[in-house]
């Protein structure tokens, strides 16, 4: 039996688990820094149906329906007047079991976690060395060491697997971005709402059949050395209030009064593609690529690659690093393409990305293109 050991009890490390779970040909043990996961969280993901198709292999499907919701499309307004601009049937890539679902992440992990024993997940377990031998032998920090055959790093785009494998190389860049998010109680828009105004923009969609809402806006910022070095800045409730202030005031929806529980963080993204040496060691979701989150696909591709990976461990290919490297580039280009259209702020520029929106969401060919070719994959 194959001993595997997991490093990150996020999204794509326990859906991979899940996976291992159906082949009693490995075993495994998942090693998790925090000393918790808080399933109180009450912040939104959206998954599309390619995640979804493989989330229903392990039970999915059986979430309560109160705990998820379906939406129809993407409406895309004008930050400053609400105008709308256009919309995207994103319900034309659905079928009758896999349907685009947007959900509180802290209810997804808890279903990850259902078919887990709590003997596998090992928290405060903070990776410092991995030494490359005949096995992977895995030292922490706890001064406990272990002997694994296989290793997959799913600890996020800060993963510390990669800085000990790759040094400073691992480290990620900073997108010269803030993300700020927040719940939203009875939002007047039941589908997903884009709102899009100069170097910003901010998406509003329901997480449930209770009429809580997921806030999330991506601002452009850059920080000086000094503020990134600052680990209090972004728990700074001046600082988090000023950003809000900042796309409130030029939008006409309240958002001051509207988003409660707000988080504040910097957005990184990868430099560029890292392999690791040894056949053994595999990166999955954030730690294997990081992009701009502006193609609502960063938990889907977790579930992706995770079930990639666990593929290519079965049928004893080597194909896994090949085939995420051409997903992954086809997503990056979609998230950086959508991050700089939604942040246009010259108005001559607005216009005529305005007038391409209305053209192409109704473009059945483009959207095939653009959309099918990663929701149907």
């Amino acid at each position: 039996m194959k001993k595997v050991a997991i490093i990150g009890a996020g999204i794509s490390g326990l859906f991979f688990a899940n996976l291992l779970e159906k082949d009693k040909s490995y075993s495994y043990k998942i090693f998790e820094k925090k000393g918790s996961l808080d399933l109180s969280d009450g912040y939104g993901i959206q998954l599309s149906v390619n995640s979804i198709n493989l989330l229903n292999k392990i039970g999915f499907q059986k979430i309560n329906a109160n705990d998820v919701f379906f939406p129809k499309k993407v409406n895309f307004f004008d930050a400053k007047n609400s105008k709308k601009i256009c919309d995207i049937d994103i319900s034309a890539f659905n079928n009758h079991s896999h349907r685009y679902t947007t959900l509180k992440r802290s209810k997804l992990i808890e279903i990850l976690l259902e078919n887990i024993s709590s003997q596998k997940l090992f928290f405060n377990s903070d990776l410092v060395d991995i030494k490359i031998k005949d096995k992977l032998s895995l030292h922490f920090r706890d001064n406990e060491n272990e002997n694994f055959d296989f290793l997959v790093a799913a600890d996020g785009v800060y993963s510390k697997t990669k800085q000990i494998l790759f040094k400073e190389k691992g480290l990620p860049n900073y997108f010269n971005s803030i993300a700020l998010r927040g719940n939203i109680k009875n939002f007047e828009n039941s589908d997903i709402s884009v709102y899009l105004g100069p170097n910003f923009h901010f998406v509003i969609y329901p997480i449930n059949q209770s009429k809580e809402f997921n806030f999330i806006s991506i601002i452009r910022k850059e920080l000086i050395q000094e503020e990134m070095a600052n680990k209090n800045l972004f728990n700074d409730n001046t600082f988090i209030n000023n950003l809000l202030n900042q796309i409130s005031s030029k939008s006409n929806l309240n958002l001051v009064e509207q988003v409660k529980k707000i988080k504040c963080f910097p957005i990184f993204v990868s430099k560029k593609f890292q392999i690791p040496q040894s056949n053994s060691i595999f990166l999955t979701g954030d730690a294997f690529y990081s992009f701009p989150p502006s193609f609502a696909q960063g938990a889907s591709q977790s579930i992706e690659s995770a079930n990639e990976l666990f593929n290519d461990l079965k049928s004893n290919s080597s194909d896994y690093y090949k085939n995420r490297i051409l997903r992954t580039k086809q997503i990056n280009f979609r998230s950086s393409l959508n991050h700089f259209a939604f942040h246009l702020s010259n108005p001559f520029n607005v216009f005529f990305r305005n007038i391409f929106l209305k053209h192409l969401s109704k473009n059945k060919n483009f959207l095939e293109s653009y959309l099918g070719k990663i929701y149907n994959n």
